[in-house]
């Protein structure tokens, strides 16, 4: 799938020999998540397969795939497949919510929970928190709270449906605003469990009144609700912000002497904190005390010690760091991202680009903004053949360029009287970027 050209795929599959199964459904299109198109080829291949049938999580991660890239044409095809087969749930519906309030589409989220009805599903609590979550996440909270004073008659709010009203808040940010939902919550007999607790903690903090936060801490306690390794995360990475990295520290062994566990979150949190301060050598010690605890780094931990290694410029360190602990754990859209737009500032193309094709050897998918730092390094370097295949190798994956990196390259191609190559691309273009609403 990774090297097949387009027109060639099905054939390829079909080759190959493979009998598909639902496992091997689901993985592959989640590991090609970032790669719509391509993996809704593969859909559409596997759906013909001899006792095949797509389960309904193979069909959710590919509304969201294609949703990610606003084929929304194509993705309400697939809806309209899974009521034929009354496949649809309200998972379906809050998936393709969340989508729409990402791309700020917040006509498009709010017409997904009311057409609900049509496709016979009739929305419930969990739809109407679904659609508030969806708006909240995309900062659009005075929307959220808008349909929620609407339509609190119709569903009968928990404590999910505060607990998402005041993490909306706290991303706005207004903190009086949170206790004013706090409060209602609790006046409406709903009593604050350990989510919403976290979030207010995580609110108190991101205001800058990490004091008080230890005092709604203390409440929980006293309450009997036991704060999680989550909440000491929030509290030890606030301390790392405001550069208290002794608060930080002690709050972290409070919490191993209160008998909670750390967990890769919490030491996360502890290497941002040194980070911070610029103590490169006690993140290498927090790095073996996870090791000797048995608590697996994942790719945040990478890029939290990338990112300051790049910001302090010491490129080969950082790069070694790279090669290390890629054997422990997996980078992600963002690690690779970062090494190559690292190489390709220093003006080191061929490191860049070898780290574009170990990803490959990976099997790695790589995100939009992977591909724009890599072409925006070829087009700064003069490569512009190097960067118009990357760009349609981009365009093949179903992944639409941004505008900037487009007419960097266009500019270009222009300058280099190449205006059939420029043609060519914009045609591509044309047939990827589509994006009618359509019930």
């Amino acid at each position: 799938m990774m090297s097949c050209p387009k027109l060639g795929l099905e054939t390829a599959l079909h080759q190959s020999g493979v009998r598909v199964s639902v496992e091997m459904v689901e993985d592959v299109l989640t590991r090609f998540e970032n790669a719509g198109m391509l993996a809704f080829r593969f859909f559409e291949w596997a759906s013909k397969q001899i006792n095949y049938t797509h389960s309904v999580r193979a069909y959710h991660t590919m509304i969201g795939s294609l949703a990610k890239i606003r084929q929304y044409q194509i993705m309400w095809d697939l809806v309209n497949n899974m009521r034929s087969k009354k496949m649809l749930n309200v998972e379906t519906f809050c998936i393709i919510m969340r989508r729409y309030a990402r791309a700020q589409k917040v006509e498009e989220a709010i017409y997904t929970f009311n057409v609900m009805e049509k496709y016979d599903l009739v929305p419930n609590l969990a739809a109407f928190n679904g659609l508030l979550s969806a708006l909240c996440k995309a900062k659009n909270v005075r929307k959220a709270q808008e349909i929620f004073e609407n339509m609190r008659d119709r569903f009968e709010p928990d404590s999910k449906t505060y607990s998402i009203l005041l993490d909306g808040w706290g991303r706005a940010p207004s903190l009086p605003k949170c206790r004013e939902v706090f409060r209602e919550m609790v006046d409406a007999g709903c009593s604050p469990d350990v989510v919403t607790y976290g979030i207010m903690v995580n609110v108190l903090c991101k205001a800058g009144r990490v004091d008080e936060a230890l005092e709604v801490v203390k409440e929980m306690d006293s309450s009997g609700c036991k704060p999680t390794s989550f909440i000491y995360s929030v509290l030890v990475h606030t301390y790392g912000v405001e550069n208290r990295i002794e608060d930080a520290v002690d709050t972290f062994l409070y919490m191993e002497n209160a008998g909670i566990k750390a967990d890769v979150a919490v030491y996360n949190a502890l290497i941002g904190a040194f980070c911070s301060v610029k103590k490169i050598k006690n993140v290498y010690r927090v790095l073996k005390d996870m090791d000797f605890k048995g608590v697996k780094p994942n790719a945040r931990t990478l890029n939290i010690v990338l990112n300051s290694l790049i910001d302090e410029e010491k490129t080969d360190e950082a790069f070694g760091f790279f090669r290390k602990m890629v054997r422990v754990c997996q980078p992600d859209a963002d690690t690779y991202t970062m090494m190559i737009n690292m190489f390709c500032k220093r003006n080191e193309l061929n490191r860049a680009l070898k780290i574009w094709k170990y990803m490959g050897l990976k099997q790695f998918v790589p995100s939009m903004h992977t591909f724009s730092v890599l072409i925006d390094g070829l087009c700064e370097s003069g490569n512009t053949s190097k960067a118009c295949v990357l760009l349609e190798d981009m365009i093949e994956k179903g992944i639409p360029p941004s505008s900037v990196t487009f007419g960097r390259l266009r500019q270009l191609l222009i300058k280099e009287d190449r205006q059939d190559v420029l043609e060519f691309l914009q045609e591509k273009m044309k047939l990827l970027i589509k994006e009618p609403l359509c019930d």
